[in-house]
């Protein structure tokens, strides 16, 4: 599996001709490392005296962290089964008319995978990015660049989480479909530039 892959290994796949893994499971993977930086802004905080007031929400926010990188992890290998799910449905074979039709309607359930597997990326990215916002509130000081960092990376994924997406809505029929996922596609975002404005804003003022 990718996500067990060793990091020169899997940066070696990634850098090779394989289509896959590809930006999918690369935003999968970005979303891990936010969620990650803000479970350490939790660790570093939790049980320390100067912050007895925010433990509950600080150890609600390094035990969500850490149950979103695992997710998130997983579906870099998702990503890529997904994008291979299609690759073989393309591949049936088209010589008669009902091999025709099997092939097209095998093509396009496939093709909402690869868009409801980057979605659930999208929305994991989401959530990262409201814990990263939680973190740089009520974290350890010390940490603050990295609960920051951690908001940069849930964007980031976040985004290209979003361009997977919309490319894959491209070859779907399904209108209702298509629209249902756009829009989810739109108010995820929006959440997500609305946190890191927040970010953004305490990041600078705790090192200005």
């Amino acid at each position: 599996m990718l996500h067990t892959m060793t990091l020169p290994d899997f940066v070696a796949e990634l850098a090779s001709s394989s289509p896959a893994p590809g930006g999918g499971s690369i935003a999968a993977l970005g979303g891990a490392l936010a969620a990650g930086l803000s479970s350490m802004v939790g660790e570093l905080t939790v049980g320390r005296e100067k912050y007895a007031a925010v433990q509950d929400e600080m150890t609600r926010v390094k035990d969500e962290a850490k149950t979103l990188a695992a997710e998130l992890l997983e579906l870099i290998d998702r990503d890529t089964d997904a994008f291979n799910a299609f690759m073989a449905a393309m591949k049936l074979p088209k010589a008669t008319d009902e091999e025709k039709a099997a092939r097209r309607e095998a093509m396009q359930q496939a093709a909402k995978g690869t868009v409801e597997v980057p979605l659930r990326t999208l929305t994991l990215c989401a959530k990262a990015a409201s814990l990263a916002l939680a973190a740089i509130r009520m974290g350890n000081t010390n940490a603050v660049t990295d609960a920051a960092s951690a908001g940069q990376f849930a964007r980031a994924a976040a985004m290209s989480a979003a361009y997977n997406v919309r490319i894959n809505l491209l070859s779907i029929k399904d209108e209702a479909f298509v629209n249902e996922k756009r829009l989810a596609v739109a108010e995820l975002l929006g959440s997500v530039e609305t946190d890191m404005d927040q970010i953004s804003e305490a990041i600078e003022k705790a090192l200005a």
